[in-house]
């Protein structure tokens, strides 16, 4: 029986391993967002009643100064034209739906980075955007996840052919320490560890090397292209290779001064950029997690979680019999047992290495027990699992029908305590090729 002096949260919740992960993980990103809604309110709020106070003090000169020669409804109406405008790029000197720059879009599209800055204003266009972008955004899920899969299935078998030419090498030196050779071909194929499989912590900083180097490369010529600070264009590879795409910095919406071949080519090269490093960065966002989700589990564990409120006590199967019963005649060693005060024993004998239980209806198992049984004591007595049979046999039937197979008596699951990283999406790749599935 499972004690009950020690429960967790879980049970008082009725919650099994998986739901308590689920909620623990709710309750982290929520006392996350909120560290980050304090940090960013305290980094940022001052900023804006600058920017704020800047606006002010500009538009106060301004009527200071103009008031009685301009209309200031005009001037308004004038300022939101200007801002409708440069956001839309029709001020910027470079064309936004051109067929390069229409392919940029639909790029920001099927890769969900959305940065804002082009978007449709006719009633057709944004129609079609939602038809094209549920296509699009599907397909291009599937390719980052196909691209996941490919990546860590390399960088698993580089590591693995690593790992393997250094145990050879280890125990090449080590046999040849003895002048063994002949026997050492055979000990280093017999020492390979044919399950092994690569730490995710490693594949995780190779991923994070690999998206650095991008992110670097692609700052370099941002920087120079778009006259950027590096730090900015290192600010702008995060936020786009993450597909968040604040908007606040977008590339080739501007005139770069660039003549129109090399401007073709720049896109280019910043498509490249942009696909490269949103497959790098979701690779080690979903590898990530996994680290996130080992450390829930053991979080799970060390709070004490004992998740086993939706486990069901099972009745044994053979119901243990009382063995001071009337009519039955009972060895030495059992009925001493029964005697010390026990009201129920489960009788174990050593012939035929077969254990002799409450269940006597059979010739065989009496004679091994060497007890003559009452078959009306043991019916009354065994009513309960006589039931627990007659349940497993209907099912048994039912399941036979349906399979079209002979009636088999399956034994029922067993639950473990084992936290799994679940089986579908991303996760399911990065475990099946690492082999995370239960740590």
């Amino acid at each position: 029986m499972a004690r009950r002096g020690r429960n967790g949260c879980c049970n008082v919740l009725h919650l099994n391993e998986d739901n308590s992960r689920f909620l623990l993980l709710a309750l982290v990103l929520i006392g996350y967002m909120m560290f980050g809604a304090l940090l960013f309110h305290l980094l940022e709020k001052e900023a804006e009643e600058r920017a704020r106070q800047k606006y002010l003090n500009c538009l106060k000169k301004f009527r200071q100064k103009y008031l009685n020669i301009i209309n200031e409804t005009d001037l308004i109406e004038l300022l939101y034209e200007y801002g409708n405008a440069t956001a839309n790029g029709v001020i910027s000197g470079t064309d936004r739906w051109d067929l390069p720059g229409s392919f940029y879009f639909v790029a920001t599209v099927v890769s969900t980075i959305g940065f804002g800055m082009t978007t449709p204003k006719s009633i057709s266009g944004r129609m079609i955007v939602i038809i094209y972008g549920f296509l699009g955004c599907s397909g291009g899920i599937l390719f980052f996840n196909l691209f996941l899969e490919r990546i860590i299935t390399l960088l698993a078998y580089i590591m693995r052919r690593y790992h393997e030419r250094k145990i050879k090498r280890d125990n090449q030196r080590r046999d040849s320490l003895y002048n063994n050779r002949r026997e050492s071909c055979v000990s280093v194929d017999d020492r390979l560890d044919m399950n092994w499989k690569p730490s995710v912590y490693w594949v995780m900083l190779v991923l994070a090397t690999f998206t650095v180097l991008i992110a670097v490369s692609a700052s370099a010529v941002y920087s120079v292209v778009e006259k950027w600070s590096y730090f900015d264009c290192i600010y702008f590879c995060f936020v786009a290779f993450s597909t968040i795409g604040f908007g606040d910095l977008v590339t080739s919406q501007k005139n770069s001064g660039l003549d129109p071949c090399n401007s073709y080519i720049y896109r280019i090269v910043n498509f490249v950029f942009i696909a490269l490093g949103c497959c790098c960065i979701y690779s080690l966002f979903n590898v990530t997690s996994i680290v996130i989700k080992q450390f829930l589990n053991l979080l799970i564990k060390k709070l004490n979680f004992r998740c086993k409120c939706w486990r069901k006590h099972k009745a044994p199967v053979l119901t243990q019999v009382a063995r001071s019963r009337r009519n039955a005649l009972t060895p030495n060693h059992l009925r001493s047992y029964a005697h010390s005060g026990h009201k129920t024993v489960k009788v174990s004998v050593a012939a035929d290495s077969s254990d002799v239980d409450s269940t006597y209806d059979s010739d065989s198992e009496r004679r091994n027990s060497n007890e003559m049984i009452c078959m009306k004591d043991v019916i009354k007595t065994n009513k309960v699992s006589l039931a627990i049979l007659q349940k497993e046999l209907y099912e048994s039937a039912q399941r036979s029908r349906c399979y079209r197979s002979p009636a088999i008596l399956l034994p029922s699951k067993t639950t473990t305590d084992d936290f799994n990283t679940g089986t579908v999406g991303p996760l399911a790749i990065v475990s099946k090729k690492l082999g995370e599935e239960n740590d």
